[in-house]
């Protein structure tokens, strides 16, 4: 698992594109990086499909509760094969506009 960490905002991918264990080792380093806003880069993941990531919606939504985004990159979906609750973005930027957005929301209180 790799942390790459820009100023309040941690990008989580991984060596090794295996998805079962992407999400336990999430999972078990979660608490180094769950004060920070998370995008969770999945660009080198093959065969993605709206069903593998419902494992993260239990985490997107509890994540979303303390007042920090969590993105999905991932240009192998489109908005309409996952659940509205988990965003995703294909590209790192985009989900770095998006984070930015938020907090801009967030600060508004919208």
């Amino acid at each position: 698992m790799i942390y790459d960490k820009e100023g309040n905002t941690t990008i989580v991918c991984q060596e090794k594109p295996a998805l079962p264990l992407f999400i336990k080792n999430l999972q078990e380093g979660y608490g180094k990086v769950a004060q920070n806003h998370l995008i969770l880069d999945l660009c080198d993941f093959k065969n993605l499909s709206g069903n593998d990531l419902l494992a993260f919606l239990e985490l997107s939504n509890a994540h979303r509760k303390k007042g920090k985004s969590f993105v999905v990159v991932t240009d192998k979906l489109t908005y309409e094969e996952v659940p509205n609750e988990i965003i995703i973005a294909p590209t790192l930027q985009e989900a770095r506009d998006i984070i930015e957005m938020e907090e801009m929301e967030r600060d508004l209180g919208l």
